[in-house]
Protein backbone atom coordinates (compact mmCIF):
# COMPACT_ATOMS: atom_id res chain seq x y z
CA UNK A 1 0.00 0.00 0.00
CA UNK A 2 0.73 3.63 -1.02
CA UNK A 3 0.27 5.99 1.73
CA UNK A 4 0.94 8.95 -0.37
CA UNK A 5 -1.36 7.72 -3.36
CA UNK A 6 -4.16 7.08 -0.78
CA UNK A 7 -3.98 10.69 0.97
CA UNK A 8 -3.65 12.25 -2.72
CA UNK A 9 -6.72 9.89 -4.17
CA UNK A 10 -8.80 11.07 -1.18
CA UNK A 11 -7.78 14.90 -2.02
CA UNK A 12 -8.60 14.23 -5.56
CA UNK A 13 -12.12 13.43 -4.85
CA UNK A 14 -13.05 15.44 -2.45
CA UNK A 15 -11.79 18.37 -4.98
CA UNK A 16 -13.76 16.81 -7.98
CA UNK A 17 -16.91 16.67 -5.63
CA UNK A 18 -16.54 20.50 -4.37
CA UNK A 19 -16.28 19.89 -1.01
CA UNK A 20 -14.16 21.50 1.94
CA UNK A 21 -12.44 19.53 4.17
CA UNK A 22 -15.70 20.45 6.76
CA UNK A 23 -17.94 18.87 4.68
CA UNK A 24 -16.36 16.19 3.84
CA UNK A 25 -15.48 15.77 6.96
CA UNK A 26 -19.28 15.63 7.92
CA UNK A 27 -20.10 13.31 4.80
CA UNK A 28 -18.14 10.75 7.00
CA UNK A 29 -18.67 11.88 10.81
CA UNK A 30 -15.67 12.91 11.51
CA UNK A 31 -13.28 15.78 12.35
CA UNK A 32 -11.46 18.21 9.62
CA UNK A 33 -8.26 17.50 11.03
CA UNK A 34 -9.02 14.10 10.56
CA UNK A 35 -9.56 14.01 6.80
CA UNK A 36 -6.67 17.04 6.96
CA UNK A 37 -4.43 13.93 8.45
CA UNK A 38 -5.71 11.57 5.63
CA UNK A 39 -4.58 14.20 3.02
CA UNK A 40 -1.28 14.72 4.41
CA UNK A 41 -0.14 11.42 4.82
CA UNK A 42 -0.57 11.36 8.46
CA UNK A 43 -3.53 9.03 8.79
CA UNK A 44 -5.76 7.06 6.97
CA UNK A 45 -9.70 6.58 7.25
CA UNK A 46 -10.73 3.09 9.13
CA UNK A 47 -11.51 0.20 7.00
CA UNK A 48 -15.24 1.10 6.98
CA UNK A 49 -15.15 4.61 5.65
CA UNK A 50 -12.82 3.26 3.30
CA UNK A 51 -15.35 0.99 1.56
CA UNK A 52 -18.05 4.09 1.85
CA UNK A 53 -15.91 5.60 -0.22
CA UNK A 54 -15.63 2.95 -2.39
CA UNK A 55 -19.28 3.39 -2.81
CA UNK A 56 -19.50 6.52 -2.96
CA UNK A 57 -16.98 7.66 -6.04
CA UNK A 58 -17.52 4.77 -7.70
CA UNK A 59 -14.56 2.47 -7.27
CA UNK A 60 -13.22 -0.13 -4.93
CA UNK A 61 -11.06 -1.14 -1.90
CA UNK A 62 -8.60 -2.13 -3.79
CA UNK A 63 -7.99 0.91 -6.10
CA UNK A 64 -8.51 2.89 -3.52
CA UNK A 65 -5.56 1.26 -1.37
CA UNK A 66 -3.42 1.67 -4.37
CA UNK A 67 -4.39 4.98 -4.94
CA UNK A 68 -6.14 4.56 -8.63
CA UNK A 69 -9.40 5.13 -9.69
CA UNK A 70 -11.48 2.69 -11.60
CA UNK A 71 -11.37 2.67 -14.84
CA UNK A 72 -14.76 2.84 -17.67
CA UNK A 73 -15.53 -0.20 -18.69
CA UNK A 74 -16.85 0.98 -21.91
CA UNK A 75 -13.68 2.11 -23.11
CA UNK A 76 -12.60 -1.09 -23.64
CA UNK A 77 -16.12 -2.60 -25.10
CA UNK A 78 -15.98 -0.38 -27.66
CA UNK A 79 -12.01 -1.34 -28.27
CA UNK A 80 -13.63 -4.92 -28.12
CA UNK A 81 -16.26 -3.90 -30.92
CA UNK A 82 -13.87 -2.26 -33.38
CA UNK A 83 -11.29 -5.00 -33.06
CA UNK A 84 -14.02 -7.28 -33.66
CA UNK A 85 -15.89 -5.68 -36.92
CA UNK A 86 -11.98 -5.13 -38.49
CA UNK A 87 -11.52 -9.12 -38.09
CA UNK A 88 -14.75 -9.33 -39.83
CA UNK A 89 -13.83 -6.67 -42.44
CA UNK A 90 -10.30 -8.61 -42.99
CA UNK A 91 -11.57 -11.81 -43.24
CA UNK A 92 -14.30 -10.94 -45.61
CA UNK A 93 -12.54 -9.19 -47.99
CA UNK A 94 -9.70 -12.39 -48.02
CA UNK A 95 -12.06 -15.19 -47.68
CA UNK A 96 -15.29 -13.90 -49.72
CA UNK A 97 -16.47 -17.32 -51.11
CA UNK A 98 -15.69 -19.69 -48.31
CA UNK A 99 -15.71 -17.49 -45.43
CA UNK A 100 -17.99 -18.47 -42.16
CA UNK A 101 -18.33 -16.54 -38.75
CA UNK A 102 -19.81 -17.55 -34.97
CA UNK A 103 -19.77 -15.10 -31.80
CA UNK A 104 -18.81 -16.17 -29.08
CA UNK A 105 -20.65 -15.96 -25.69
CA UNK A 106 -20.32 -17.71 -22.08
CA UNK A 107 -22.81 -20.07 -21.41
CA UNK A 108 -22.94 -19.36 -18.10
CA UNK A 109 -24.66 -16.65 -15.91
CA UNK A 110 -21.86 -15.69 -13.92
CA UNK A 111 -19.69 -14.35 -16.89
CA UNK A 112 -19.87 -12.34 -19.66
CA UNK A 113 -17.84 -11.51 -22.93
CA UNK A 114 -17.24 -10.84 -25.74
CA UNK A 115 -15.90 -13.00 -28.84
CA UNK A 116 -15.51 -14.43 -32.50
CA UNK A 117 -14.43 -17.31 -34.54
CA UNK A 118 -13.68 -16.68 -38.31
CA UNK A 119 -13.02 -20.06 -40.27
CA UNK A 120 -12.64 -21.10 -43.88
CA UNK A 121 -10.67 -24.10 -45.02
CA UNK A 122 -7.05 -22.76 -44.76
CA UNK A 123 -7.70 -20.89 -41.64
CA UNK A 124 -9.29 -20.29 -38.57
CA UNK A 125 -9.25 -16.95 -36.04
CA UNK A 126 -10.74 -16.53 -32.64
CA UNK A 127 -10.99 -13.40 -30.34
CA UNK A 128 -11.87 -13.38 -27.20
CA UNK A 129 -11.90 -10.17 -24.65
CA UNK A 130 -13.96 -8.37 -22.43
CA UNK A 131 -14.44 -10.92 -19.81
CA UNK A 132 -16.21 -9.76 -16.47
CA UNK A 133 -17.45 -11.79 -13.79
CA UNK A 134 -21.11 -11.35 -12.75
CA UNK A 135 -21.75 -13.57 -10.31
CA UNK A 136 -22.30 -12.84 -6.60
CA UNK A 137 -20.06 -9.89 -5.62
CA UNK A 138 -16.53 -10.93 -5.35
CA UNK A 139 -14.19 -8.91 -3.49
CA UNK A 140 -12.01 -11.06 -2.36
CA UNK A 141 -7.90 -10.19 -3.31
CA UNK A 142 -6.18 -12.96 -5.12
CA UNK A 143 -2.35 -13.03 -5.90
CA UNK A 144 -2.38 -15.98 -8.41
CA UNK A 145 -4.85 -16.46 -11.53
CA UNK A 146 -4.50 -18.73 -14.24
CA UNK A 147 -7.16 -18.39 -16.99
CA UNK A 148 -7.05 -20.82 -19.76
CA UNK A 149 -8.59 -21.45 -23.21
CA UNK A 150 -9.03 -24.73 -24.03
CA UNK A 151 -11.38 -27.25 -26.60
CA UNK A 152 -12.66 -30.39 -25.17
CA UNK A 153 -13.99 -32.75 -26.87
CA UNK A 154 -15.14 -36.21 -24.89
CA UNK A 155 -12.73 -36.94 -22.22
CA UNK A 156 -9.66 -34.92 -23.96
CA UNK A 157 -8.60 -31.20 -23.06
CA UNK A 158 -6.59 -29.71 -25.24
CA UNK A 159 -5.22 -26.11 -24.30
CA UNK A 160 -5.44 -23.47 -26.58
CA UNK A 161 -4.01 -20.59 -24.57
CA UNK A 162 -3.00 -19.56 -20.88
CA UNK A 163 -2.72 -16.27 -19.02
CA UNK A 164 -0.80 -16.28 -15.78
CA UNK A 165 -0.96 -13.86 -12.92
CA UNK A 166 1.20 -14.10 -9.84
CA UNK A 167 1.76 -10.44 -8.24
CA UNK A 168 0.24 -8.21 -5.76
CA UNK A 169 -3.32 -9.40 -4.85
CA UNK A 170 -6.02 -7.58 -7.21
CA UNK A 171 -9.64 -8.29 -7.72
CA UNK A 172 -11.20 -10.93 -10.09
CA UNK A 173 -12.04 -8.56 -12.44
CA UNK A 174 -9.25 -6.16 -12.31
CA UNK A 175 -7.29 -8.88 -13.57
CA UNK A 176 -10.04 -10.40 -16.94
CA UNK A 177 -10.57 -6.53 -17.64
CA UNK A 178 -6.76 -6.99 -19.04
CA UNK A 179 -7.04 -10.58 -20.58
CA UNK A 180 -7.21 -10.89 -24.69
CA UNK A 181 -7.28 -13.88 -26.49
CA UNK A 182 -6.25 -13.61 -30.32
CA UNK A 183 -5.23 -16.91 -31.82
CA UNK A 184 -4.64 -17.13 -35.52
CA UNK A 185 -4.18 -20.69 -37.44
CA UNK A 186 -5.79 -22.31 -35.03
CA UNK A 187 -7.48 -26.19 -36.26
CA UNK A 188 -9.61 -26.14 -39.39
CA UNK A 189 -12.06 -27.94 -37.68
CA UNK A 190 -13.42 -24.92 -36.14
CA UNK A 191 -16.47 -25.17 -38.30
CA UNK A 192 -17.16 -28.56 -35.83
CA UNK A 193 -17.37 -27.37 -33.02
CA UNK A 194 -20.33 -27.12 -30.91
CA UNK A 195 -21.71 -25.01 -28.15
CA UNK A 196 -19.48 -25.90 -24.87
CA UNK A 197 -16.04 -27.24 -26.91
CA UNK A 198 -14.71 -24.00 -26.28
CA UNK A 199 -14.02 -23.65 -22.65
CA UNK A 200 -12.40 -21.17 -20.57
CA UNK A 201 -10.98 -22.27 -16.98
CA UNK A 202 -10.78 -19.91 -14.23
CA UNK A 203 -8.56 -20.20 -11.20
CA UNK A 204 -7.80 -17.77 -8.42
CA UNK A 205 -5.87 -18.45 -5.43
CA UNK A 206 -5.20 -16.70 -2.17
CA UNK A 207 -4.20 -17.08 1.15
CA UNK A 208 -8.01 -18.87 1.82
CA UNK A 209 -7.72 -21.38 -0.77
CA UNK A 210 -8.57 -21.65 -4.40
CA UNK A 211 -11.29 -20.59 -6.62
CA UNK A 212 -12.26 -22.27 -9.57
CA UNK A 213 -14.46 -21.59 -12.60
CA UNK A 214 -15.02 -23.55 -15.53
CA UNK A 215 -17.15 -21.11 -18.78
CA UNK A 216 -18.03 -23.63 -21.22
CA UNK A 217 -18.73 -21.20 -24.04
CA UNK A 218 -21.45 -21.02 -26.77
CA UNK A 219 -21.48 -20.50 -30.57
CA UNK A 220 -23.94 -18.32 -32.25
CA UNK A 221 -23.85 -17.26 -36.39
CA UNK A 222 -23.73 -14.53 -37.13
Amino acid sequence: MNQEKVSNFIKEIRKKDNLTQEKFAEKYGVTYQAVSKWENGKNLPDIEILKQMCNDYNTNINDLLNGTKKKNNYIYIVVSALVLILLIIFLIINNRNNFEMKKIKANCSNFELYGVVAYNSNKTSIHISNITYCGNKDENLYSKIECVLYEKIGNTKKEIKTFKYDSKPILLNEYLKDIDFNIEHHSKNCQMYKDGVLRLEIKASNENGTTYYEVPLKMEKC
